[in-house]
């Protein structure tokens, strides 16, 4: 059965591009591939305090609108990153 997960709500921005959105910040995380969730969004939080980190795992639903304060990060069953997170 699919779910929705909790997430931050988006937060109005007038970017539409990673780099905007990152407001001097970081904006992707390619080093995070293959490292546990928790440590991922540990930090994502860390390393850009705008954003909101979602876990994702398969089979999880989310809405599809792209938000400047959100990470979301696709996990492994096994809780290991498995796409590269980024703003949106």
């Amino acid at each position: 059965m699919f779910h929705l997960p909790r997430y931050p709500p988006c937060a109005p921005s007038p970017c539409t591009a990673l780099k905007c959105c990152a407001g001097g910040y970081k904006y992707m995380w390619p080093e995070l591939v293959g490292q546990s969730g928790e440590k991922a969004k540990m930090t994502i939080e860390r390393e850009n305090p705008n954003v909101g980190v979602a876990l994702l795992r398969a089979g999880d639903m989310r809405l599809k609108d792209f938000c400047c304060n959100r990470v979301f990060v696709y996990l492994h069953s096994d809780g290991t990153v498995i796409r590269v997170p980024k703003i949106g």
